[in-house]
């Protein structure tokens, strides 16, 4: 499977782990495109991991909205960013996860279809409650795994090309 989908555990050490996972890939010399999420207190940003950018995916609404505080304009930016990065060329693409707005054809959607159209390697994952709309998407070049080291470190072996 060209797509590797990681669900089953906080957020949190999800995105941890995708983080781990480029910095071994780059340390290896393979080139990375992506985004992780990182969260300093109670910001939420997008971490270019090729490039160390970040940006705001969460906007300020004040302390007794109940809106969605998703910041489209800052989640589109990261998206673009990384787009262009996997159209340049990269060994894998890391995206922080297909969720609402990714289900609704926004967020992360044109880094996901271009490294599909480019047929890299993407690791990432599902947030719970997606995973209909996540398999219309990706499937059948998709599993969902849970976020184990050993069953990422198998499917990278399976799908980044051989070092040299």
């Amino acid at each position: 499977m060209p797509i590797l989908a990681l669900q089953g555990a906080p957020s949190s050490e999800i995105q941890r782990l995708l983080l781990e996972c480029a910095r071994r890939c780059q340390g290896a010399g393979l080139r990375v495109a992506g985004l992780v999420e990182v969260t300093d207190g109670s910001d939420h940003r997008l971490e270019d991991v090729a490039t160390g950018a970040r940006y705001d995916i969460h906007q300020d609404l004040g302390s007794g909205s109940t809106a969605c505080r998703l910041c489209g304009a800052g989640i589109a930016e990261a998206c673009e960013a990384v787009r262009r990065q996997i159209e340049a060329g990269c060994n894998l693409a890391i995206l922080s996860k297909f969720g609402k707005l990714e289900a609704g054809r926004g967020g992360l959607t044109a880094a996901f279809a271009a490294a599909i159209v480019e047929r890299f390697p993407i690791l990432t994952a599902v947030a719970s409650g997606y995973d209909q709309a996540w398999d219309a998407f990706s499937a059948p070049l998709s599993a969902i795994v849970l976020p184990d080291q050993a069953i990422i470190a198998s499917w990278l072996a399976a799908n980044l090309p051989p070092k040299s």
